[in-house]
């Protein structure tokens, strides 16, 4: 039989067996190993595979002030439940007050990222956003043509303070090389005219804009009207079904990283399975809340809050 414990005023046998400090042997035995979650271990023992979320790829640049660029996109990316990936084709100094400096990387180093990912993990849609060079935008085309995924090309041609990031021979590039690839193209109207020369004056100018861009071979065009007064509107259309995506215009200023966020969560919601109307209406719902909840950083432009569902 076991015997009675003797009561809390009986003395430890020795001196090693008194829990007294660091050098005990509750305080100096090595951790257990870590658990699995309880629903983890019981689809574990079920025989379930894990969960994968769906992958999205990024191609752009990288903005240091952590706003536009990659590192929205895979924000954007997480929030919605997906899992981000990126190939970083640029790389800026670039803060609140704009951008001071970029710096292409070398064409062997896009394609090599490209290919390490697609190769392995696969991926369910790509967003391409700043490619900066013709030689770039060559490359990324040729990439993205063998890729069996849909494509939202972000034709970035100028950064939100004015800053031009898109060399000027690359244009011609984009036109005939990248956007007949792209399942959606989301130009701005500064972009719509970089491209295609096409001036938007009011919504019946974006008909003739989205007409212009999808001449060039994208499925879908989607022409961002935000810089028109009045509420803010979007065109979405593929030359046969319109799709007009409206939201109130919120008085913040801070909405460095918008046309990002509206193209890495379209390519998000394509990832998930939506076809493109739909995923369109909910990238657009994602990025009016995000605007509004956009933040002062430094002594400029602050970015939007791609957590602000999480807030």
């Amino acid at each position: 039989m076991r015997p009675e414990p003797s009561g809390p005023s009986e003395a430890p046998s020795s001196p090693s067996a008194s829990p007294s400090g660091p050098s005990s042997a509750a305080s100096s035995a090595s951790p257990g190993p870590i658990s699995a979650p309880p629903q983890q271990a019981a689809d574990d023992r079920a025989g379930i595979p894990p969960y994968v979320p769906p992958r999205v790829l990024t191609v752009a640049g990288s903005d240091s002030g952590g706003g536009a660029g990659i590192q929205a996109d895979l924000k954007t990316m997480l929030a919605l439940g997906t899992h981000g990936m990126s190939v970083i084709a640029a790389v800026t100094a670039q803060n609140s007050r704009g951008v001071q400096g970029y710096w292409e990387l070398p064409v062997e180093a896009v394609r090599a990222q490209y290919r390490s990912v697609v190769d392995d993990i696969g991926v369910q849609a790509v967003k391409t956003g700043m490619l900066a060079s013709a030689e770039l935008v060559t490359t990324v085309a040729g990439l993205l043509g063998a890729t069996p995924a849909p494509v939202v090309v972000d034709p970035v041609g100028v950064s939100k303070h004015g800053d031009s990031l898109l060399a000027p021979d690359a244009v011609d590039s984009v036109r005939t090389e990248l956007l007949p690839v792209a399942t959606v193209v989301t130009p701005n109207l500064d972009e719509v005219a970089q491209l295609t020369g096409v001036h938007v004056e009011d919504e019946t100018g974006m008909r003739q804009a989205a007409e212009a861009v999808l001449g060039h071979g994208p499925k879908w065009a989607l022409i961002k009207g935000g810089h028109l007064p009045g509420e803010p509107v979007d065109l979405l259309t593929d030359g046969d079904e319109e799709h007009w995506l409206r939201s109130p215009r919120h008085d913040n200023r801070h909405t460095h990283g918008t046309g990002c966020t509206l193209a890495s969560a379209l390519a998000a919601h394509l990832a998930l399975g939506l076809e493109v109307p739909a995923a369109a209406k909910a990238a657009k719902e994602f990025t009016t809340g995000a605007i509004a909840a956009g933040f002062p950083l430094g002594d400029g432009l602050g970015p939007v809050d791609h957590g602000w569902r999480l807030r």
